[in-house]
């Protein structure tokens, strides 16, 4: 097959929402179920305790003035994630130090469908994305939200049209979209999800494979929140990835062509950062991975042999990383129906699903931890723990100016 360039193999600087923030307090979800993991899932499933502060972004995007009423630590805070392939809203209040979820809304637009070909985000995908934005503005109103962050990412970044639709978003729906840049995509996802991460000591790899990007960040246990070693994205998603190197159709021998070729052009993507962390990536059973994205939840989610997606099955799962390869395997050799009529999967998956496994065989090539830990949450949630964490602070140091009065 022809050799395919990444869509945009130039790193990204000084783009908007790319401003490193202060200190962020970790916000999270309670505990998912943990006896039904045990009973279906297998490998280590320890934890780390709950984390303290953590750096992320905390610049605050508006989609309406904010309210002036005294401020309620019991008031709603909302977190936009638009990407690739998906439109995700999640609006939550504080509660103690987790979080409860109030309101939430996924929907499968296809922004980036045909950017790795032509460039530019097409009339039909930015016509159902605004239709997705509307609802999300619809909820924002409804729920009288106090805080929001809106985030677009690869798609936006990428596309020649990405300024020119932000704007027709704000003025069509209201909603501020913030282009973050791919650093702050990873750092968001790592705050989102860290705290699933098996337990151990050892360095560990999280990822985020989306629409159109995958963020891999190398980490190291801290006090009370991992360090970020090196960091590293690709151009390469389950959407971009699909439309460039072709779709897993025809016969069985195409398939598994289509298959190969999506290795080896991820792979040649790692490289560089598989260079990298090689030394620390040389004993499997002290290094650990987790993973955030549709495809290993899709995966996990097969691997647990659910009748139909189940969050609190597959949030905090770890897997064994033999059986998600054995699973990849699988779904490669499949053909679009076969797939489509898996559980967890469906029509609308049944080609991306395939890119998505490519892209993590990459990953466990270059980081052969023995498990693997999934992650149903990320930039959401990142953003969510930010925003609480940020007016927190705000409001401490409102209060120990009143005292010093």
């Amino acid at each position: 097959m022809a050799d395919f360039p990444p869509p945009d193999t130039h790193k990204r600087t000084g783009q908007r929402g790319a401003d490193k923030s202060g200190k962020v307090a970790d916000f999270r979800y309670r505990s998912p179920s943990q006896s039904a993991k045990r009973k279906r899932g297998q490998g280590r499933n320890s934890r780390p305790a709950s984390s303290a502060a953590h750096e992320a972004s905390a610049q605050n995007t508006f989609t309406n003035k904010p309210s002036h009423r005294p401020h309620n630590r019991k008031q709603a805070y909302a977190a936009l994630d638009l990407g690739t392939n998906n439109c995700r809203l999640l609006i939550a209040r504080p509660s103690g130090e987790n979080f409860t979820v109030i309101d939430a809304f996924s929907r499968v637009v296809k922004l980036g469908e045909g950017l790795a070909m032509s460039g530019r985000l097409s009339d039909a995908a930015m016509d159902r994305t605004l239709a997705a934005l509307g609802v999300c503005a619809d909820k924002l109103r409804r729920r009288n939200v106090h805080l929001a962050r809106s985030v677009a990412t690869e798609a936006c970044r990428r596309a020649s049209n990405g300024p020119a639709f932000i704007e027709k978003v704000k003025e069509q729906t209201g909603i501020a979209l913030d282009i973050i840049s791919a650093e702050e995509e990873a750092r968001l996802a790592v705050l989102g999800c860290h705290v699933l991460l098996e337990g151990g000591e050892g360095p560990a790899v999280i990822f985020d494979i989306g629409g159109g990007s995958t963020e891999l960040v190398l980490i190291e246990p801290g006090d009370k929140v991992p360090r970020i070693i090196d960091w590293e994205s690709v151009p390469w998603g389950v959407v971009s990835l699909t439309d460039t190197v072709g779709k897993s159709d025809g016969d069985k021998d195409h398939r598994l062509a289509i298959y190969a070729e999506m290795r080896r052009v991820v792979t040649e993507s790692f490289a560089a950062f598989a260079a990298r962390i090689a030394e620390r990536s040389s004993n499997p059973d002290t290094i650990r991975l987790l993973g955030t994205s549709g495809t290993v939840t899709t995966l996990a989610s097969l691997h647990l042999q659910l009748p139909h997606y189940d969050r609190r099955e597959v949030d905090g799962l770890i897997v064994p990383s033999d059986s998600m390869r054995a699973i990849s395997t699988m779904l490669s050799e499949m053909s679009p129906i076969e797939r489509g009529e898996l559980p967890c999967i469906g029509s609308d998956r049944s080609d991306l699903v395939v890119a998505g496994c490519a892209i993590l065989e990459s990953i466990m090539d270059i980081w052969p931890a023995a498990n693997l830990g999934v992650a149903d949450r990320g930039i959401r949630e990142g953003i969510l723990r930010s925003l609480m964490a940020a007016d927190a602070e705000g409001d401490q140091c409102r209060q120990n100016l009143r005292d010093t009065r």
